[in-house]
């Protein structure tokens, strides 16, 4: 819906642009944030309610629907960039690509981060657990880079598989989860890429009453496609 919406409206406010701009445009309202929605219902006291688990199950059933999107209109833009254009046949065989690569990476990684963990829990440095899964991590996001998958793609992957009952070892040993301990990396590469993006915006376009219609528009596609996807799944 929000893919469909943003195409839409960008046919109706620049007939004009190339069909590139339509589908990144689109890909862009796709996005959803798991962890926003988590960090609100955590807030709310709700995060542990069969709400939230369908909410929260939802979003990452959407967020790998958009990174399916995003792995053709890479494509697509990588090949227009290069002066050429992908068929159909090349869009298929990239869904097709991106889908057996997020199967795949849940199925074998499933069955091997226990193992891995295990082996590394015997181990009795510090901070091996963090190490460990960051380099899960770069791994499979080197390795959907490797076959021309943006590598997200491959990180996201690895964002599902490494679930806290894959290194219980750890944890019960007395070391704390995985996602506190990537809490203060996050901590500090998070302000540094909002203000990457500040320090890249041209505030002159907000001058622009065209690029502030545009941008109302946009945000107005994005709420009611994220509402007519929420309808879906209720």
């Amino acid at each position: 819906c929000p893919f469909l919406l943003g195409v839409g409206l960008m046919a109706v406010v620049m007939p004009e642009a190339p069909l590139e701009k339509y589908i990144f445009i689109g890909a862009i309202l796709t996005a959803t944030s798991v962890g926003i929605t988590a960090r609100v219902l955590k807030d709310l006291g709700k995060s542990q309610t069969t709400e939230s688990r369908i909410i929260l199950g939802a979003a990452v059933i959407d967020d790998v629907l958009g990174l399916l999107i995003l792995a053709v209109v890479s494509g697509i833009i990588s090949a227009a960039n290069a002066g050429g254009e992908m068929s159909y046949g090349d869009v298929a065989f990239t869904l097709l690509k991106a889908a057996v690569f997020l199967v795949g990476s849940l199925v074998i990684g499933g069955r091997l981060a226990p193992k891995m963990f295990n082996l590394a829990s015997k181990l009795q440095a510090q901070s091996v657990l963090l190490a460990v899964g960051l380099s899960f991590c770069f791994v499979l996001a080197y390795l959907a880079n490797l076959i021309g998958l943006a590598p997200i793609v491959g990180a996201f992957a690895a964002g599902l598989i490494l679930e806290s009952v894959h290194y219980k070892d750890f944890t019960e040993r007395g070391d704390h989860q995985l996602e506190h301990l990537v809490e203060p990396i996050a901590s500090f590469l998070v302000p540094v890429f909002f203000m990457l993006m500040g320090l890249r915006t041209d505030l002159r376009s907000f001058g622009d009453l065209g690029v502030l219609g545009l941008a109302g528009a946009l945000c107005i596609a994005a709420i009611i496609g994220k509402q007519l996807s929420m309808l879906g799944v209720m």
